[in-house]
């Protein structure tokens, strides 16, 4: 039995055992009359006065750079009308689909994207590593055959000429996608090189997510810190021997970046490394071609505000905008918040309980000169197409006005 189900059988079996015992079994736990409270439906009201500004727009026109159209709406053209009009609600420009795969798939979802909406949207393809080989026996998978890795290089030839903008590397790139022997795929292995120099010789960004957060490297115990989430998602936790450090994922993801200096990497949700800003501080500093984003991380950066504050300031020109969605219209104004404005305590989620854990987070108020930088400068100098289709949105706006 994976450890974290364990735990839970005997967090439950003692919290029954004790309640039985008391001879309060009919009774629900539910911390009402000096009852215990079952964790999971732990609800506290935050009772501080404080300053709520409540932002309906960016203040700045928009480029989310990381962004799941085709896994979270489905391909449905419902669901794109609906949020193309949040999208124009909230002073979104551009959002940046990170789904497009290659072949006949990316055709597929730039026809979704593009045929209604084509100066709304911009596409990363992706690697597939499968092929047509079985799921479950990794030695037929596609990545196994000879020369994968330049075949791979004329496939994103191709799709660029249909109009990609980058490569997004999921997680699953050194933590899921195995190697002939069923071992798990190395990030730094030399068979992908020739992906990662075509990108830079296509000009094609390469976004990854590498590892995850911490605490799901952590034993799930009365010390991990996101112990509630994980009880919810225990297939997210990566603690034990079958799976690589966080720190040697880490590190072999930036053995690519400086062996590839001519491309652009960008690391997704803060290079996966929020909860410590020096270190990703320290990888700035020594990659002139990383740059980073805070999709699904204004959880981590805004429970340290002055150190985030203080971060992206000095590091302005090397920050894009992202957010991880399509969301709900109240999560995106909670980055606006964030960003901002200086409220303090206040949700980063419209989820109860929250998705990432149990705090709130505080305004880091940012000047509008890096605010623009953020929101859409620095995006039009590192992805391609992004400038062309700016300048039309503002154009229209400014004909609004």
């Amino acid at each position: 039995m994976p450890m974290l189900a364990w735990l839970l059988v005997v967090w439950a079996l003692g919290t029954s055992f004790a309640h039985a015992q008391s001879g309060e079994a009919d009774l629900p736990l539910d911390g009402e009359d000096g009852r215990p409270l079952v964790l999971g439906e732990f609800r506290p009201e935050a009772t501080l006065k404080v300053r709520q500004t409540n932002l309906t727009q960016a203040k700045f026109p928009v480029v989310d750079d990381h962004t799941h159209f085709r896994y979270r709406l489905k391909h449905s053209p419902e669901q794109l009308d609906d949020f193309v009009a949040v999208m124009d609600r909230n002073n979104i420009a551009l959002c940046v689909s990170l789904d497009g795969k290659l072949g006949d798939d990316f055709d597929a979802h730039a026809k979704y994207l593009w045929t209604k909406y084509p100066d709304r949207f911009l596409i990363y393809a992706n690697i597939d590593w499968q092929g047509e080989g079985d799921p479950d026996k990794p030695e037929t998978w596609a990545c196994q055959r000879p020369e994968f890795g330049r075949r791979m290089a004329l496939e994103l030839a191709e799709v660029k000429k249909k109009g990609a903008s980058g490569l997004k590397l999921f997680k699953q790139f050194g933590l899921g996608y195995k190697d002939a022997d069923g071992s798990l795929l190395k990030i730094d292995d030399p068979r992908w090189d020739p992906i990662w120099s075509a990108c830079g010789e296509l000009g094609l960004p390469v976004i990854i997510h590498t590892a995850d957060p911490v605490a799901f490297f952590q034993p799930i115990d009365k010390t991990n810190e996101r112990w509630e989430e994980l009880s919810r998602h225990p297939d997210w936790s990566f603690y034990g021997e079958e799976f690589p450090s966080r720190e040697e994922l880490l590190a072999a993801r930036n053995r690519v970046i400086e062996r590839n200096p001519e491309t652009t990497f960008i690391g997704a949700h803060m290079a996966n490394n929020s909860e410590d800003l020096a270190v990703v501080s320290q990888w700035l500093e020594k990659y002139p071609n990383l740059y980073v984003e805070p999709a699904s991380r204004i959880s981590e950066l805004g429970r340290q505000p002055y150190t985030s504050r203080d971060f992206i300031m000095k590091y302005q020109d090397r920050i894009l905008f992202g957010t991880d969605g399509p969301w709900p219209e109240e999560r995106l104004r909670y980055y606006w918040r964030f960003l901002e404005t200086r409220d303090e305590y206040f949700p980063y989620s419209e989820k109860v309980p929250p998705p990432q854990g149990l705090w709130y987070i505080y305004g880091i108020g940012l000047p509008d000169d890096v605010l623009k930088k953020i929101y859409h400068e620095n995006a039009a100098r590192v992805i391609p197409g992004v400038e062309a289709k700016l300048k039309k949105y503002i154009a229209k706006q400014a004909a609004k006005e």
